[in-house]
C-alpha cells in the first residue's frame, strides 16, 4: 500500500523528465527537415547551383504518345539524353510499371559530362484494349536520384479477343447472381 504513491510519484517525475525539448526546437527541427525534403525535388538548375559537380539526366523528351495501335502490336520509342552534369552519369536500373513495358538501357555503364546516351522501350498491347498509359522509373546517380519516362497509346480491341472478354464477362455475372 505504501509502494503505491511512491509509484504513481515516479511515474509523474519521468513523464515530466520526458518533455524537456521546448515546442521552439520542434519547430525549428520541423523547418530544417522541410528545407532538406525540397532540396530534393530542386530543379536541375537549382541542383547545379547547389553541387556542380552532380550528373544531370537532359532528355530530349520525357513522354511519347504512340497514337492509336492495334490490340496485338508491339511497339518501341527510343528516349535520348545528355549527361549535362560536372561528373559520370550512371543508371543502376530501369523499371517498367507493368511486364507490357520493357526498357533496355546502358546500365552501371559510366556516361561522362556531355556525352548522349538512349533508352529503348518496348510496348506490348496484347491483351490491353482502350487507353493505356505506362511509366518507366529510372534510378539514377543525379541529384533527383529517380527520372520518369512516360509512354501512352489508345489500343483498339481485337474484335475475336474482345468478343471473349464479353462472353467470359456475361458467364461471371452469371454465376454471381
Amino acid at each position: 500500500m505504501k509502494q503505491t504513491p511512491i509509484l504513481l510519484l515516479s511515474l509523474f517525475v519521468l513523464t515530466l523528465s520526458g518533455c524537456n525539448e521546448s515546442a521552439a526546437k520542434k519547430v525549428d527541427s520541423a523547418k530544417a527537415n522541410a528545407v532538406s525534403a525540397n532540396s530534393q525535388d530542386a530543379s536541375p538548375a537549382s541542383q547545379m547551383q547547389a553541387n556542380p559537380n552532380l550528373p544531370v539526366m537532359t532528355f530530349s523528351e520525357v513522354s511519347h504518345d504512340f497514337g492509336t495501335i492495334n490490340e496485338g502490336d508491339k511497339v518501341e520509342t527510343t528516349f535520348e539524353f545528355t549527361n549535362t552534369g560536372g561528373s559520370d552519369l550512371m543508371i543502376q536500373d530501369a523499371r517498367g510499371s507493368c511486364g507490357c513495358t520493357v526498357p533496355e538501357y546502358p546500365k552501371n555503364t559510366p556516361i561522362a559530362p556531355g556525352d548522349s546516351g538512349k533508352i529503348v522501350v518496348n510496348f506490348d498491347s496484347n491483351n490491353k484494349p482502350g487507353m493505356q498509359q505506362k511509366t518507366v522509373t529510372l534510378t539514377t546517380n543525379t541529384g533527383k536520384i529517380r527520372e520518369m519516362l512516360r509512354i501512352k497509346a489508345m489500343v483498339t480491341a481485337d474484335p475475336v479477343k474482345q468478343k471473349l472478354r464479353e462472353d467470359q464477362a456475361r458467364i461471371r455475372q452469371q454465376l454471381n447472381n
